[in-house]
């Protein structure tokens, strides 16, 4: 049995001083937490399905939360999304709820009602199987079927290599420490160690690299490893195809 990773959130809102309060709230609650502060950024993140849910205040630059939802389910990204807006009106909250959201949410509100309505579409969508995609550039994993594409072409992974990729992509452009993936992929089974997952990781990328996908996971030494679809960066050591750290 898989054991346990950090839900990761996605909160949008155009303040910076929100966004850094309710990001150390949400950690302090036991969540990852990235920030967007425009439509334009927070589609694009969101996009890649790599959250479990996403916080998403209406009345931002670029591109208002009510666009940015609406093209988010257009494009089959079924993420939980909580809209916030200060806006109170009945209307208001029935035109985003049906948009596709999961929640709303009328400022100023109790952080304790926010945590639990996001517990709350967390475990919701934990129930439903998890059944999203996630994309990290020419990669696309269907969480439902667990079956891994690169373009048309299926990537065979075993159940471990696929929870390996799935912890991976689900924290894109994050670095994930190996500690990270023992706790989430083997749990607290006690033969497991840092080995490992190095060797699983190896394994991965080899099939990768098979799919000319290869680059998409990388070691960041001395840390652990990252997700990401976009080019290297001077810190970061893109490992071959049977390389580990």
């Amino acid at each position: 049995m898989l054991g346990h990773v950090k839900p990761r959130v996605l909160v949008v809102d155009d303040e910076p001083g929100v966004c850094k309060a309710l990001r150390r709230g949400l950690q302090a609650e036991g969540m990852e937490v990235v920030t967007a502060e425009d439509g334009p950024t927070a589609l694009r993140l969101a996009r890649t399905g790599s959250f479990d849910a996403v916080l998403l205040d209406i009345m931002l630059p670029g591109l208002s939360g009510y666009r940015v939802l609406e093209q988010l389910r257009a494009d089959g990204v079924s993420t939980p999304v909580l809209l916030v807006s200060a806006k109170d009106g009945e209307i208001d909250q029935a035109d985003g709820l049906d948009l596709g959201a999961d929640g709303y949410l009328v400022k100023p509100f109790s952080f304790v009602v926010l945590v639990a309505q996001l517990r709350a579409v967390l475990r919701r969508a934990e129930h439903e199987g998890e059944r999203g995609r996630l994309r990290l550039g020419e990669l696309e994993i269907d969480r439902g079927t667990r079956k891994v594409w690169c373009g048309t072409r299926e990537v065979e992974l075993s159940p471990r290599e696929y929870a390996v990729l799935d912890v991976l992509v689900r924290r894109a452009d994050s670095v994930v420490t190996k500690d990270d993936l023992l706790r989430a992929v083997w749990g607290d089974e006690q033969a497991a160690t840092r080995n490992v997952v190095e060797v699983y990781v190896g394994y991965l990328r080899r099939k990768l690299v098979a799919a000319g996908v290869g680059s998409l996971v990388r070691t960041v030494r001395g840390h652990g490893y990252l997700a990401t679809a976009s080019p290297a960066g001077p810190t970061e050591l893109i490992a071959d195809g049977g390389g580990t750290s």
